[in-house]
């Protein structure tokens, strides 16, 4: 099997990877980045964690043949990402690059340039699933199904949640299953079920603590909301604070620097502890399931 991952000069791209380790048949995993300095960067540290790295700037030539086709690309990189968290704000709404006025940017910016990379993928690897990461996910990935291509769009929310109230029960994760509801990242969690019992009810407090938003609240739905959803429940609240405070975009950068430099020294042969920081906890266990079902 081979995996072509287009957006693959992100600092993230070795969490990823280092999920990838898990398959057996695995062929060849592709890095495709219009960026040749941040390939040359993150391909040979991707390389030292699995030998079938292997990476160009080449879209066409990166596609051809892929089984899976990755789509974790950023239009406009963290630049774009801190304005489509700001502007916003000078309205006084939301700034975010995945809700309101910010995510709709980004999907403006993103649709085209992904569905230009499906189409090509569609001539170069013919009947390639389509794995989106790449934010809105909910509206990049609808635009993939409408145009007709054979495409799946993953988020870490569900992932997140289980792994979150597996700890907290002392059970493991495969035990803990969810009545999970709603489209990425507006989603809410309705019951937490461990051997046929909902266990949500006891989970709330801390829940309510995870995603920023008062107990009673959760109590009042009856379930535990998106921590994406504090931004319309509590929407003045995240407005002021967010006029105080870096952008997400803006810690997201100053960690990426840090990485990058990480990634230089070839001694390194791990992941670091300060990739946990840079957001997508669990999204390499939940592409290796979702690809392995495919």
């Amino acid at each position: 099997m081979k995996i072509a991952v287009v957006g693959g000069g992100s600092t993230y791209t070795p969490e990823l990877i280092d999920g990838f380790k898990r398959f057996s048949h695995l062929s060849e995993v592709v890095l495709i980045d219009p960026s040749e300095e941040r390939l040359n960067t993150v391909g040979p540290f991707a390389k030292r964690l699995l030998p079938q790295v292997s990476w160009t700037t080449d879209l066409d030539a990166g596609l051809e043949g892929a089984s899976v086709v990755v789509i974790q690309l950023r239009v406009g990189g963290q630049n774009a990402r801190i304005s489509d968290e700001t502007f916003p704000l000078e309205c006084g709404c939301i700034g975010q690059e995945t809700t309101g006025a910010g995510g709709f940017a980004k999907a403006l910016r993103t649709v085209p340039v992904v569905l230009d990379v499906a189409a090509r993928a569609a001539k170069r690897a013919p009947g390639a699933w389509i794995v989106n990461f790449t934010n809105p996910v909910g509206i990049v990935t609808r635009a993939l199904l409408d145009a007709g291509h054979k495409a799946a769009g993953l988020c870490n929310v569900a992932i997140g949640f289980q792994r979150r109230f597996a700890s907290l029960l002392g059970v493991a994760p495969e035990e803990v299953t969810l009545d999970h509801v709603g489209l990425n990242h507006l989603t809410w969690e309705r019951a937490a079920y461990v051997n046929g019992v909902d266990r949500l009810p006891e989970l709330l407090t801390d829940a309510a603590e995870q995603v920023q938003l008062p107990l009673e609240l959760l109590q009042r739905i009856g379930g535990v909301p998106s921590y994406y959803l504090r931004y319309f429940y509590a929407h003045d609240n995240v407005v002021a604070a967010s006029l105080k405070e870096e952008t997400r975009g803006e810690k997201v950068a100053a960690i990426e620097a840090q990485l990058l430099d990480m990634y230089r020294d070839p001694s390194l042969v791990s992941k670091p502890d300060l990739l946990g920081q840079r957001g997508g906890a669990f999204y390499s266990e939940a592409a290796v399931g979702l690809i392995s079902s495919l």
